[in-house]
């Protein structure tokens, strides 16, 4: 399965699938807190929110290359972006969040082929094109799954 099918299908059929009442293996977010904040993530490649680079230019060869890797990232990984705290709901249900999210991968995808070869900046890796933010989409989707004890 290709990463833009993962993301636009399987993704979002898995987290439909969750009880929002399941537990975190770690950290500090609920269900409905970690959808919220994949369609935040997603927001910055489809040009809702456009970010400044906040990596310094000298971390970014590093940071750029664990993101190209096929390494997951590591159970609570830090969020630079992120408060010590997940932020509060802005939905009244995890079905309002998971409409949200799917809209927003829908427009990513849309926003892209659209424009090809278009680039747009991660506030931490910097700019990415199509093929790179899906990389890093199908990692981080990867990652929120294994959180509330989904493999795949």
């Amino acid at each position: 399965m290709s990463k833009k099918d993962f993301l636009s299908q399987t993704f979002v059929a898995e987290l439909k699938k969750l009880d929002p009442q399941t537990p975190a293996l770690w950290g500090k977010m609920n269900v409905q807190q970690m959808i919220e904040h994949m369609s935040d993530s997603i927001r910055m490649a489809n040009g809702k929110d456009q970010q400044n680079l906040y990596t310094s230019t000298d971390q970014l060869p590093v940071y750029r290359s664990f993101m190209l890797s096929e390494k997951p990232f590591r159970q609570n990984t830090k969020n630079a972006l992120m408060g010590e705290e997940p932020l509060p709901l802005r939905h009244g249900s995890n079905s309002e969040a998971l409409h949200e999210l799917k809209t927003e991968i829908d427009d990513f995808i849309a926003l892209f082929e659209n424009q090809p070869g278009l680039v747009m900046m991660n506030p931490i890796f910097g700019e990415l094109d199509f093929d790179q933010w899906l990389h890093l989409f199908d990692k981080h989707a990867r990652h929120h799954l294994l959180q509330f004890g989904v493999s795949m």
